[in-house]
């Protein structure tokens, strides 16, 4: 009877992506065993970890799939392997960080097999130091390209329980139609970790494909909990990555305003830095390492324009929507320079 209904549901395919992050996979691996949702396959992919984790993971979790990447592939790349070795009708990409409810999976799916034109579902994403506190349900964006979690650090009193549209989720917890991927392509490797999710999320939107978050679904988070919350390395990628979100997908008019929008937000962070507001001002390391960071991501940026350019080309004559209803969405979900500036 049990195998009568876990073959009428449509398989999820679970994908953890592990760098050096055994103090996490107890609790992750334990939560995915708990799920109520019957039909689960879970990819565990190791980007090169020294840490014992794949050990870890035959020791105590026999029945998981197991990719190991002899170096560190980076979250997309490594994300990819584990898509492509999927074979669910969904794929969940989920943070080896976090910790789900009992329901999650069943949740999303739930919402997920009402409507094929939504291809993207965002769960409710809670800080797992607070579990008050939201850490993102979906991400909203800034016009220069530059995501950020919607209503982070508001204290969750079931204000935010209605499902609803979204511009698209985080990659930190979303649930993917596999129909989706196959059609727009995965995660960009170039990006090799951050805005991945953004860049995917909007390659979506521009060919028809709907997001909804699915609060009931929730997920709990360590934030930045492999990479650090203000590190060099976050900082050098953050900055230069989402340029490439802007240069691959934004239209012409948008992209004319780039530069203004990208000077004012560093107005913006110098006065956080003078007012010891935001992650600027949080850096851990020196200012001048940051002035450093950002000529660094300026480099890199023109170094890889010309594979942008030619990604540019193939994701604008594939759209399916107009550049006035791709410009509404990005008004809808904007999100204030203060929000990405001045919080943390």
């Amino acid at each position: 009877m049990e195998n009568i209904i876990k073959n009428r549901k449509p398989l999820v395919s679970i994908i953890i992506l592990n760098w050096n992050g055994i103090k996490f996979l107890s609790d992750c691996f334990s939560a995915i065993e708990k799920q109520t949702y019957p039909n689960l396959e879970t990819i565990f992919v190791d980007n090169g970890s020294t840490d014992d984790s794949v050990f870890f993971i035959k020791k105590n979790f026999p029945k998981v799939i197991i990719l190991e990447n002899e170096i560190n592939l980076g979250f997309a790349q490594g994300n990819n392997e584990g898509i492509l070795k999927a074979n669910g009708k969904y794929v969940f990409l989920l943070n080896n960080d976090t910790k789900m409810n009992e329901k999650c999976i069943e949740n999303l799916l739930e919402v997920a097999e009402r409507d094929n034109t939504i291809g993207m579902f965002a769960p409710k994403i809670l800080s797992i130091k607070n579990e008050k506190l939201i850490d993102s349900i979906g991400l909203n964006i800034y016009p220069d390209g530059l995501a950020r979690g919607a209503f982070r650090n508001n204290i969750d009193n079931g204000q935010y329980n209605n499902n609803k549209d979204i511009f698209f989720p985080s990659g930190c917890a979303a649930l993917y139609r596999k129909e989706m991927l196959d059609e727009i392509g995965l995660l960009d490797k170039i990006f090799f970790a951050y805005c991945e999710d953004t860049d995917l999320g909007i390659r979506a939107r521009l060919s028809g494909w709907e997001a909804q978050s699915v609060p009931s679904a929730i997920v709990y988070h360590w934030y930045s909990g492999t990479t650090g919350a203000y590190s060099e390395t976050k900082a050098f990628l953050v900055e230069r990555n989402h340029f490439f979100v802007a240069i691959k997908n934004f239209p012409i008019r948008l992209l004319v305003l780039l530069p203004f929008y990208t000077i004012k937000r560093y107005l913006y962070t110098i006065y956080g830095i003078i007012a010891k507001k935001g992650p600027a001002f949080k850096f851990q390391s020196s200012r001048l390492k940051l002035a450093k960071v950002l000529i660094k991501a300026y480099i890199s940026l023109f170094q890889h324009l010309p594979h942008l350019i030619e990604q540019r080309k193939i994701i604008q004559k594939q759209k399916k929507i107009s550049t006035k209803a791709f410009l509404k969405l990005i008004k809808k979900y904007r999100i204030k320079l203060s929000q990405i500036t001045l919080l943390d």
